[in-house]
């Protein structure tokens, strides 16, 4: 039968549409929602309560929507049933109390409905604190987990330090009781230090002073070199000279000798 729904009033048209778009999903929200006490209900009654409360966490928002839906669908069903149903009323003689009739019967499923979502909410609201509640109760828990933890933590290093406080004290002491050898040591090197440095400028002062001795030997030979070469220079130029004197004196001879025989000659002949 096809509805004249002009013939309804504009609230009455936009509740119809409306209904008409979520009809057809509410048969399968319907058989996907669990009965309550269905199979479920039993089986997560034998798990342990830890697997209880993680499959609660885990599909509860899920579940929740869901039902949510199917109310949704619900009060759109319920106005699309009105809606029809007031459209019959006009093919009837008593109209107006048919349409009353029709009112009734869906103020009684928007009741019901309200009812449904009431329930609902009361339960979103305690799943909600019980959430609250886990979640305080683990954060309460893994604090005490972590201030034990820190505890022990705190006091290996209590220990730590104490031990270490030892250990600088130990170190301490043994530097205190080497002092004294260490300053023996230190005199020692310093004294080693000192004799070696006494030892390097007395070989330098030595080294200078042969040097100084090796100079002076040196200049003391060079003169005496030098007045060799002096003294026998002038002896060579004493018989250089001697020689030319005696070379003088022979050619003063010779030229005598040459004047007496001229002599002799001229007087041979003028005798």
């Amino acid at each position: 039968m096809t509805l004249q729904i002009s013939r309804f009033p504009a609230y009455l048209r936009a509740a119809m549409l409306g209904a008409a778009f979520v009809a057809a999903p509410l048969a399968a929200s319907a058989q996907t929602m669990p009965a309550a006490g269905g199979a479920n209900g039993p089986h997560d009654a034998s798990k342990p309560a830890d697997d209880m409360r993680a499959a609660s966490a885990a599909t509860s928002a899920s579940d929740f929507d869901a039902r949510q839906k199917v109310l949704d669908t619900h009060g759109a069903q319920n106005q699309y049933e009105y809606g029809v149903a007031v459209h019959n009323c006009y093919d009837r003689f008593f109209v107006n109390a048919c349409i009353g009739r029709a009112r009734d019967k869906m103020r009684e499923t928007q009741a019901r409905i309200h009812a449904e979502q009431l329930q609902l909410d009361d339960e979103r609201r305690a799943a909600h604190a019980q959430a609250r509640d886990e979640r305080e109760a683990l954060k309460a828990a893994s604090d005490a987990a972590e201030a034990s933890q820190r505890a022990a933590t705190d006091a290996r290093n209590a220990e730590s330090y104490a031990e270490k406080q030892r250990q600088h004290e130990l170190d301490v002491a043994r530097r205190n009781a080497e002092a004294p050898q260490r300053a023996a040591n230190q005199a020692a090197y310093d004294q080693k230090q000192s004799d070696y440095q006494r030892k390097l400028e007395q070989a330098r002062q030595q080294a200078a002073q042969d040097a100084k001795e090796r100079a002076e030997r040196a200049r003391r030979f060079a003169e005496k070199q030098a007045d060799a070469a002096q003294h026998k220079a002038d002896v060579e130029a004493r018989q250089k000279q001697a020689e030319q004197k005696a070379q003088e004196k022979q050619q003063e001879q010779l030229q005598q000798q040459e004047q007496q025989k001229s002599l002799r000659k001229e007087q041979q002949e003028a005798d």
